[in-house]
């Protein structure tokens, strides 16, 4: 194997100061909620808000006085783009990041905080790395690569090493999985230490580029996830070798059971987590008999999210959970009546946030209305009472969105 625990140890020593040791907490809440014995790395709160700070680091110290003075370049839409840059500053080597043309101006803007030179390139990572490799070519530039490189998965690994001195008593360690340098990592790491310790990693359903290769499975495109921080094309051949050695399962989650660990990490734990960053927690929600009553480490590996897309999945979480539901409710169109619907809403705890009365665009009599209405609920069974008493109230109720399960 290319890379051992020693190695490991020595870039944990190498980055102690410069990177934070973030928490291993023991997390009751949702323990309780899962049945298994959960613990969290917060890897989120990482001062770039990702575990990749760990491996960049580690990387850009084995530079050559000669090649820190040329500089680097490195390609990524996201969390390997900060953390090359942000170390790249501290240590004041000259950084090139190449991104998609386009990836969100948050992160451009980031990354460009960092001191690093931007250039947009392409639709996507694979339309850059040919672009970053002539760059590299031509200026002398070393390529960072995020995950196919012995010291970059040193790095990531030692996110375990912290896990395991920690909490000995791990049984399972869930981690993400895109390029895959980060689970490489661990399960040298967790093996070493732990040998009877079960590494699952995590892929998005919609992008399973290690499940297709260990199972034989024909290769399929991926498709737009909100896990994209593990929406890999191809695991680099390097930790590949260490996943066919070391790694026990790799599970797929679908992108229902991704937001829904998102919006876990908020409301339980207060702390954000992109859809990558959740999806070990998603992996145990979609099985969790597989990890119930198991002592199981979560790898929480980045927290970059845009907000906006933060807020549309609380909002899709509070609708699935039943508390905002939205109704059309049969009236008919005389004074009194619209009030007579509120208050029956009112009494069951219901907040109405949007109505519309549609009279003109509906096949209903001319003496009639419909009411479009948005109405947060305190939960679902809040939410069932209020549509059962309309019901003896005389109104018609169509349930235009409610709690739902499906992927």
């Amino acid at each position: 194997m290319t890379v051992s625990l020693d190695d490991i140890q020595l870039a944990a020593e190498r980055i102690r100061g410069a990177v934070i040791e973030t928490p291993t907490l023991a997390s009751r809440t949702l323990s309780e909620v899962t049945g298994a014995d959960i613990v969290v790395k917060f890897e989120n709160l990482q001062y770039t808000s990702s575990f990749k700070d760990r491996g960049a680091l580690v990387r850009l110290l084995q530079l050559s006085d000669a090649e820190r003075r040329g500089g680097v370049i490195a390609v990524s839409a996201g969390n390997h783009a900060q953390g090359v840059a942000y170390h790249a500053q501290r240590l004041g080597i000259p950084a090139t990041i190449v991104m998609p043309v386009n990836t969100p101006y948050t992160k451009i803007g980031h990354t460009r905080g960092f001191g690093a030179k931007v250039l947009l390139h392409g639709e996507n990572l694979v339309d850059c790395g040919p672009f970053a490799n002539e760059i590299a070519a031509r200026e002398g530039l070393v390529l960072i690569h995020p995950y196919n490189d012995e010291a970059i998965i040193a790095g990531q690994g030692t996110v375990a090493l912290e896990m395991l001195a920690a909490d000995p008593s791990l049984e399972v360690l869930v981690v993400p999985v895109g390029g895959g340098g980060l689970i490489a990592g661990c399960a040298v790491a967790a093996k070493a230490l732990k040998p009877g310790i079960e590494v699952i990693g995590v892929e998005s359903a919609l992008y399973p580029s290690l499940h297709q290769v260990l199972t034989g499975t024909p290769p399929k495109p991926g498709r737009t996830t909100i896990a994209d921080g593990i929406a890999v094309k191809s695991v680099g051949e390097i930790p590949l070798a260490i996943h066919r050695e070391l790694v026990d399962d790799v599970m797929l989650v679908g992108e229902v059971d991704l937001e829904r660990a998102i919006c876990m990490y908020l409301e339980i734990e207060k702390t954000v987590a992109e859809g990558a960053g959740a999806a070990s927690l998603a992996a145990v929600l979609s099985d969790s008999d597989r990890f119930r009553g198991r002592r199981t480490g979560l790898v929480l590996s980045g927290g970059n999210i845009d907000s906006r897309l933060l807020a549309q999945v609380v909002n899709r979480g509070l609708v699935r959970s039943g508390r905002i539901l939205s109704l059309r409710v049969d009236i008919t169109d005389v004074p009194g009546t619209l009030a007579h619907v509120a208050n029956i809403i009112g009494a069951c705890g219901g907040n109405i946030i949007e109505v519309r009365h549609q009279r003109l665009f509906t096949d209903i009599p001319a003496r009639a209305a419909e009411l479009d209405l948005m109405i947060e609920t305190p939960d679902a069974e809040s939410a069932g009472k209020m549509i059962s008493r309309l019901g003896e109230g005389g109104y018609t109720v169509h349930v235009l969105s409610a709690a739902s399960g499906a992927d």
